[in-house]
Parts: structure tokens; C-alpha cells; sequence
């Protein structure tokens, strides 16, 4: 497998495993766990801007952030549609990008004013591990409710996704 088909893979796979974990917190009730949905919203607006600041950064473009999170908190249902437009960026931006274009450097600003320099594919697989890393700390937060987080691993993506796998 190529990296451009992994990666292909991994955004279809993120925005799969956002669209899972956000309907599990919908079912939960607004005011028995207010503090707790409140703390995974913030954490998913922060997956959510750090999406929108490596969109910017692997454009070439300013953003309109100064930090990595927003002082305001978004209500569920909105972040979501927010998630889910960025998700379908990077979903259409890997179907368009070259292996060639993989390796360029792009070279940016971080929120903090300090310089950075990645590839466009560590930049992608940053992106991809960020938020896996931030939404285990929202399934930690379910758990702590006794509500079962979903199962968002890439190998149960792949077997939903190509149920063919499992005939072998």
C-alpha cells in the first residue's frame, strides 16, 4: 500500500470515527452530564481547530486563530457540521494529492508565534494522530459516565467498510 492510499484510508477512517463518537454523545442527557459533554466538546473544538489550522498551513493560507481552541464553545450539532466539512476537506484534499507532493515542505507559524516545518505527510499523519489521541479522552470521559464509548478502531473502519475482508 502506498502512502496516498493509507492516508486516503486514515481521513475516510477519522471522519467515520468522528461521525461514531459524536452520535454516542448525542445520547447522552444534557443536564445530568452538562460538565461532562461540556469537556468533550471542548476537547473535539480543539481536534476541530487544530484541523482548521493545518488546512490553512498545508494551503498556504492565514487562519483566523490565535490559539487552539476558541473562547467561545460551540453547541454540539454546529461543531459537528464544522467536523464534518473539514473531515470532507481532507478527505477530497488526499483523493487530489500527489505522492510526489508528499514530501514538500511547507514551512508555517504556529498559534504560539513559533516556526514550524513539516511534510505534507507528516502534517496528514499529525492530523490523523491528533485526533485519535483527543477522542480516547472523550471515550475516557464516556466510560467515567458508565456509557460505553464506541469502538473506533481503524481495523473495525476497514471490516465495516469493506465487509469483504471477513470472507477469507
Amino acid at each position: 500500500m502506498s502512502s496516498i492510499s493509507l492516508l486516503k484510508s486514515l481521513f475516510k477512517y477519522k471522519a467515520w470515527a468522528n461521525e461514531e463518537l459524536f452520535s454516542s454523545l448525542k445520547k447522552l442527557d444534557e443536564h445530568t452530564h452538562q460538565a461532562e459533554l461540556y469537556a468533550a466538546i471542548r476537547i473535539l473544538n480543539h481536534i476541530y481547530v487544530v484541523d482548521r489550522l493545518f488546512i490553512a498551513n498545508l494551503q498556504g493560507t492565514p487562519h483566523e486563530y490565535t490559539a487552539t481552541n476558541t473562547t467561545e464553545t460551540p453547541n454540539l450539532n454546529s461543531l459537528l457540521t464544522s467536523v464534518r466539512n473539514a473531515d470532507l476537506w481532507y478527505i477530497e484534499y488526499t483523493e487530489k494529492l500527489s505522492e510526489s507532493k508528499l514530501n514538500e515542505v511547507v514551512n508555517f507559524t504556529f498559534v504560539d508565534g513559533d516556526l514550524g516545518s513539516m511534510s505534507r505527510e507528516e502534517m496528514l499523519v499529525h492530523i490523523v494522530t491528533h485526533g485519535n489521541y483527543h477522542r480516547g479522552a472523550v471515550g475516557r470521559i464516556m466510560a467515567q459516565l458508565s456509557v460505553a464509548p464506541p469502538r473506533d478502531i481503524y481495523s473495525r473502519f476497514l471490516h465495516a467498510s469493506e465487509p469483504n475482508r471477513r470472507n477469507n
